[in-house]
């Protein structure tokens, strides 16, 4: 008897279901997601920062010296946006600091980041304009790296909602596979970089005030990317801090605050 009869015997006398063919197609799918080249001339940030980051995530997140914070001029209602793959609670340390300063702070009501839906895209506008209703201001949008492309779709869509948008390391200029996780996005969506189900038009500028953090430390998304051209933001602000210390670092808390303050 070969394999396939076999299989079908055990299969047929119900001791396990036949491999579902859905998910066949969606193995092979993102393999050849995954081992798609990177085109000629495109380069992700440099290997040593690249490292320092893995470094980050084996050791677990730099220690960071505490720091007062000085009340608001203004407070504000602020959405907080979690990069690719990572939850809300990596951003728990920034959401306290603008807390401390007067400031409503909200998640973002999705949880885990794991790249665009259709359907959860709108679960995330749906929350903006909830917020928007509710307290009777428009939301400061502040996305870390992928959270931050969420932000500007959202933007995009819903401009009278939305008060400002804070881009921390996100892809929004130039080639979408100029980083170092493009084909680990790919792998976990299924989807290519190119072809995303949301936001394919990444570069155009919400009609809103646009603000891009970026940092030449960054040693997940290539700087040019982060920082954008004339035209797709309105401003652009160098850090010193790695990728992950968008999050949570000291630099990166104090320009948020800056630009929360600037209105």
């Amino acid at each position: 008897m070969d394999q396939l009869s076999r299989i079908q015997r055990v299969s047929e006398a119900g001791r396990f279901a036949p491999f579902p063919a859905e998910l066949f197609h969606s193995v092979r799918t993102r393999a050849a997601l995954v081992a798609e080249p990177r085109p000629k001339g495109v380069n992700g940030p440099p290997l040593r920062y690249m490292l320092r980051e893995l470094d980050f995530l084996m050791s677990g997140r730099a220690a960071e010296d505490d720091f007062d914070v000085a009340p608001c001029a203004e407070p504000k209602l602020v959405m907080l946006l979690p990069g690719f793959a990572t939850h809300p609670a990596r951003m728990r340390r920034m959401a306290t600091k603008l807390e401390e300063a007067g400031h409503t702070v909200k998640r973002w009501g999705m949880g885990f980041n794991f790249g665009p839906t259709a359907e959860n895209f709108d679960r995330v506008c749906q929350r903006v304009m909830d917020l928007h209703r509710r307290y009777g201001m428009k939301v400061h949008l502040v996305g870390w790296s992928l959270g931050g492309l969420f932000a500007r779709e959202v933007a995009k869509r819903h401009p009278r909602a939305v008060a400002k948008v804070v881009t921390m390391g996100s892809p929004f200029s130039g080639d979408a596979r100029a980083n170092n996780v493009w084909r680990v996005y790919q792998m976990v969506t299924g989807h290519s970089v190119d072809n995303p189900p949301v936001g394919k038009h990444r570069a155009i500028k919400p009609p809103v005030p646009t603000v891009a953090f970026w940092s030449p430390r960054d040693g997940l998304v290539h700087p040019r990317a982060s920082r954008g051209q004339p035209g797709e933001r309105d401003k652009e602000v160098a850090l010193r801090c790695s990728h992950l210390g968008f999050a949570y670092s000291n630099e990166a808390i104090g320009a948020v605050l800056t630009e929360l303050d600037a209105g």
